[in-house]
């Protein structure tokens, strides 16, 4: 079967920042990885957000235009500074935060052209850190609502510090269509959900509990674990030497969502997510464009 090559519009709403690591700032917020890796991957990414009116926000329109990414669905907030966090990374590359409170993209306000740009999504990718103020969390989830049916809805846990819930992960759990989390997130979202057993085990009960199509696992350098509709996919990974960790989840999410989206097998669909993710670590930053084997693969 041919794959499906449709240039599919894939939205990453939610927070848009400053990770301010230790070479620099650099543009991040994992909707942003998302629609930047969306967008290299041959698909069409747009972030919908909100920033500052302030220096820093000058700068995220100004590199979102350098990166080729529509500003359109940026708001502005003039009470809010634009958002920062404070990373800092180990020896292994894994990085820690710091996340800045009370920020612009705690104040994603919705509006008509959201609602417009949601009824035209093939895909969209939330998270729950976004969800950590009431207005975004409203926001975020009326988005979603008003998509169409045939839309992708992953829900890309990113549990960060204490800006999490369980009654966020049930709630985003009830509108998702796929649920990517990582191994250190997972025993934490088994104990808020009372699931118990195996790494799969619980996989499959998450999956019929809220009637999702696809649950990925990543586990580090060890690779990932997909399920989908009963059928299962292990891949080990690739051994590469990591410069940092930052963005390649939401690397590996762009990959697997347009993977699902071109009507790839499980396997293919876990390989490519795993080799693009790979590399996105062998780099510094999230947003490194991605080389031209990737990118056609």
């Amino acid at each position: 079967m041919m794959a499906n090559n449709k240039n599919y519009l894939l939205v990453g709403i939610g927070e848009v920042l400053w990770d301010m690591l230790p070479s620099g700032k650099q543009l991040g917020g994992a909707p942003a990885n998302f629609a930047f890796h969306a967008n290299m991957l041959g698909g069409k990414g747009v972030v919908a957000s909100c920033i500052g009116n302030d220096e820093l926000g000058e700068k995220v329109l100004d590199t979102l235009d350098t990166l080729k990414l529509s500003c359109d669905y940026i708001l502005i907030d003039k009470q809010h500074a634009t958002g920062t966090v404070s990373v800092k990374i180990n020896k292994k590359g894994t990085p820690f935060y710091i996340i800045q409170e009370n920020v612009a993209w705690d104040f994603i306000h919705s509006s008509h052209q959201l609602t417009k740009l949601a009824k035209k999504a093939d895909v969209v990718c939330f998270g729950s850190l976004a969800q950590r103020s009431e207005i975004s969390r409203r926001t975020i989830q009326s988005f979603i609502k008003a998509t169409q049916p045939s839309c992708l809805c992953v829900f890309d846990i990113n549990l960060r510090q204490s800006f999490y819930s369980s009654e966020i992960i049930r709630e985003s759990l009830k509108l998702a269509d796929v649920l990517k989390l990582n191994n250190e997130e997972l025993p934490i979202v088994a104990n808020m959900l009372s699931v118990a057993g195996s790494e799969l085990n619980i996989l499959k009960k998450l999956a019929k509990r809220y009637s999702l199509r696809m649950i990925a696992l990543t586990r580090g350098d060890k690779g990932s674990l997909l399920f989908s509709e009963g059928a299962t996919s292990v891949h080990k990974g690739y051994c590469i030497r990591v410069i940092d960790t930052v963005g390649a989840g939401d690397s590996f999410t762009a990959a697997l969502t347009l993977g699902m989206m071109r009507g790839y097998k499980l396997d293919l669909i876990n390989e490519y997510a795993n080799r693009v993710a790979c590399f996105v670590c062998s780099q510094a930053g999230a947003m490194s464009e991605l080389p031209a084997n990737l990118r056609d693969l």
